[in-house]
């Protein structure tokens, strides 16, 4: 069988897991591939003792695999923007496939990235980027081929899962964030994960995929967790529903949504029960309907399976020096459709309410009258006469979809009330029907 040459671009996490699962597997990966997968570099900032190189050349400087003429594929698992950039770039300019695990540099830079690779004729594979071993990519761009989907949503970092799973036991935000970086699902500084750009990274990536329009990570909106707290979750609960961090990419009309927030889901669907650090992507297609793909969204050898899928992809089209190839997003890029992506206020949702109300008469009146002057129907609504304190009580509400921006203007008149005391608390929600 034909060797195939790949080089390795960093022996972190995921890295050295590539390194073992590719080591240990290589004769059923050599099999499904028809060649043989031969690592012949390696390169890091600092060798991982724990990792068997043998006679395999270790350098420290990245790209040192580049420049190799033996390498067939180069194999970007460093992270980061800019030096992985470069690397890819150089890559692409030698000739040379790429595989990465990078999903802040596909969904930032990929438009750029693809337009070169396809120039020189190269393969740039990514499918670790989205979900961790998960092989939603794939499922989406071949297996979903024949159908048009108009959304794609899902739990698709697990950090802010793990979190909001442990707050349903009433427990505050920051206490488990701290556990979650004890146990290494989150990193020294969270802000990533917590805030949403993670997600939307992921989200962007997904969208271009399923929907068919270019990568645009800067117009997604993203909102994060802090906000939430034990109380919204209990209560949600109470009305049926699980607060889960969701990327949202949805067509309309006009435009795509391309949004990550908390939301409230039905608890019966099948997203509201994925708990701990494991992520979820729901595709709705026009043909197949509803589908989910589930799993642990990363760790070293999951992250590594979906890795080593990409390079035995790449590996049988060098192998037999094929040209038809998966196109990147999964799209010939004339097919792509530039559709704008869709500010907030134009995007349709429900709404999870909870007004901090003053104790006098009519004020419920009022609330249903601003709802209603601004056309939002009232799902349910609870007044927590338990928990009346210092002369105020809560109110939560539950609406049906309607647009944010009468939302947003229903908020700001409700606030204007002298019967209403601080900010009004607001979560989505989606029933995904």
């Amino acid at each position: 069988m034909k060797d195939v040459n790949v080089g390795i671009c960093g022996l972190g996490t995921v890295g050295g897991g590539t390194f073992n699962v590719l080591t240990r597997n290589a004769a059923l990966i050599a099999g499904r591939a028809g060649c043989n997968i031969r690592i012949a570099r390696v390169a890091s900032r600092r060798n991982r003792d724990d990792l068997e190189l043998g006679d395999i050349p270790f350098s420290t400087d990245i790209f040192d695999v580049v420049q190799d003429p033996d390498v067939d594929v180069v194999v970007e698992l460093i992270g980061g923007y800019d030096t992985a950039k470069e690397l890819v770039m150089s890559a692409i300019r030698h000739g040379k496939h790429v595989v990465t695990a990078n999903k802040a540099l596909i969904a930032v830079h990929g438009n750029e990235i693809f337009d070169a690779a396809e120039k020189a004729g190269v393969v740039v594979a990514y499918e670790a980027g989205v979900a961790g071993g998960i092989p939603v990519i794939k499922a989406v761009r071949e297996g979903l081929a024949a159908n048009r989907i108009d959304t794609v949503a899902g739990i698709i970092n697990g950090t802010g899962n793990f979190i909001l799973t442990e707050m349903r036991a009433g427990r505050e935000f920051s206490e488990v964030l701290k556990e979650a970086q004890d146990l290494g699902y989150a990193e020294a500084d969270p802000t990533f994960d917590v805030e949403g750009i993670d997600a939307a990274h992921k989200l962007t990536i997904l969208a271009s995929s399923g929907i068919g329009v270019p990568l645009q990570f800067e117009k997604a909106y993203t909102e994060g967790i802090a906000g939430v707290t034990p109380y919204d979750i209990a209560h949600a609960e109470q009305l049926g529903y699980r607060v889960k961090h969701l990327g949202i990419a949805r067509r309309r009309e006009e435009g795509i949504e391309l949004r990550v927030h908390p939301t409230l889901v039905p608890k019966a669907h099948l997203i509201a029960q994925v708990d701990g650090v494991l992520n979820a992507v729901m595709v709705d297609g026009d043909a197949v309907g509803q589908t989910m793909y589930y799993g642990p969204g990363a760790g070293d050898e999951a992250t590594a399976s979906a890795v080593i899928a990409d390079i035995v992809d790449v590996a049988r089209a060098v192998a037999t020096a094929s040209d038809q190839r998966v196109p990147y997003l999964g799209f010939r890029p004339e097919a792509m459709e530039d559709l704008p992506v869709l500010s907030m206020e134009d995007i349709q949702s429900a709404y999870y309410l909870r007004i901090q109300a003053l104790d006098r008469p009519g004020v419920l009146a009022k609330i249903a009258s601003i709802l209603s002057e601004h056309g939002i129907n009232i799902e349910s609504i609870m007044q927590k006469e338990s928990e009346f304190k210092d002369g105020r009580i809560p109110v939560i509400i539950l609406t049906h979809t309607v647009q944010e921006r009468q939302m947003n203007l229903a908020i700001a008149d409700m606030e204007s009330l002298g019967d209403i005391d601080g900010k009004v608390i607001r979560i989505r929600a989606e029933n995904f029907n």
